[in-house]
């Protein structure tokens, strides 16, 4: 550890240790040496705007319930970038970032901001988030054996404040305050995906008390449950549902009319849920400038349920597999130049 000789970075400490193989045990490292009442995790890969740590106080300057805030994150594949800042944004023109981008914005601008609306957010994204630093410090700091480090740490923080009857909040803004550089092709989304798959089996595994547990409000009766049917038992209910489907197809038991009628509704679905947030979006002046730009996103809409989505299932099944297989997991680099994973701490 080392103090900046910089006048100009006088409060600036620099914490240099050897990798402890987790992202959770280098933000641990930075929140032994912090003294602020809020400290920032973010990643070393990640792009912040100037006015990103503003966007996030101001949650906490307006109600002193909040324990964390989570920004809004952009992917930077494809953008200008000068001398550390995005100079312009355009989204990606290659196919597995540019359908990161579309999941981005829907998690933050629709996901993420119904779950703050109602006080329920299940995690604070690992890539930008602002947290009460003596709330993360009385829940345990973070776990260094998780792999899903950010959903594991706010349960702990929010099962900290239900079991000491303390008020707290959890806050998204729409604000894009940090854009970071996704995987940029399958090989490397699907290190990622399967760790994510992994990370919630362990997430539910230790924290299945919380779940319908009254004591934990919103996240027992809530947050959690939704989870577990739409996130955790999804991929195998959509596995077991093609494997189902082929079957009868092969013995023709399928009424290919109605399959056809269900498969249009589902899909008209999707795509008007991707429509509305790429308006939304567009409306608000937000990811990008040109309007061109955003047709590359409806773009990756259209094509979504054919493509990425069948990936994005077999990654998390492939994660659930390795956790019962107690398979050795590793953090790796998910970056095609080769950043760390490792994160900062503001």
């Amino acid at each position: 550890m080392f103090r900046s000789k910089d006048p100009r970075f006088g409060k600036l400490t620099v914490v240099d240790k050897e990798n402890g193989g987790t992202k959770a045990d280098a933000v641990n490292a930075g929140l032994n040496v912090a003294t602020y009442p809020y400290f920032i995790n973010t990643d070393v890969d990640c792009i912040l705007a100037r006015d990103a740590i503003y966007q996030c106080i101001m949650p906490v300057l307006d109600n002193e319930h909040v324990i964390a805030v989570s920004g809004a994150m952009a992917m930077s594949n494809g953008c200008k970038m000068s001398k550390g800042e995005i100079v312009e944004a355009f989204p990606p023109h290659t196919l597995i970032p540019l359908f990161q981008t579309l999941e981005y914005m829907r998690s933050f601008l629709i996901g993420k901001m119904g779950w703050s609306a109602i006080n329920s957010m299940p995690n604070v994204s690992g890539g930008y988030g602002l947290f009460d630093r003596k709330v993360v410090i009385a829940a345990g700091g973070y776990s260094p054996d998780s792999f899903a480090e950010d959903m594991d740490m706010l349960i702990r923080m929010v099962g900290y404040c239900c079991d000491t009857s303390r008020k707290y909040t959890v806050v998204q803004i729409p604000q894009t305050c940090c854009w970071t550089e996704g995987p940029s092709n399958i090989r490397i989304l699907s290190r990622q995906r399967i760790r994510w798959g992994r990370g919630l089996i362990q997430t539910f595994a230790r924290h299945r008390r919380f779940v319908f547990n009254r004591k934990y409000r919103q996240l027992g009766m809530v947050t959690l449950p939704y989870l577990l049917i739409f996130e955790f038992c999804a991929p195998m209910i959509e596995f077991i549902g093609t494997l189902t489907l082929v079957f009868l197809a092969l013995t023709g038991a399928v009424n290919w009319n109605t399959a056809w009628v269900i498969f249009w509704a589902i899909y008209v679905f999707c795509l008007t849920l991707s429509l509305v947030v790429i308006f939304y979006d567009y409306t608000l002046g937000g990811s990008y400038r040109k309007f061109k730009s955003y047709l590359w996103i409806l773009m990756a809409a259209i094509l979504e349920p054919f493509i990425y989505h069948p990936m994005v299932v077999f990654f998390s099944l492939k994660g659930y597999w390795n956790y019962f297989i107690k398979t050795k997991a590793v953090w790796g680099e998910m970056t095609r130049k080769g950043f760390s994973s490792e994160p900062k701490t503001i």
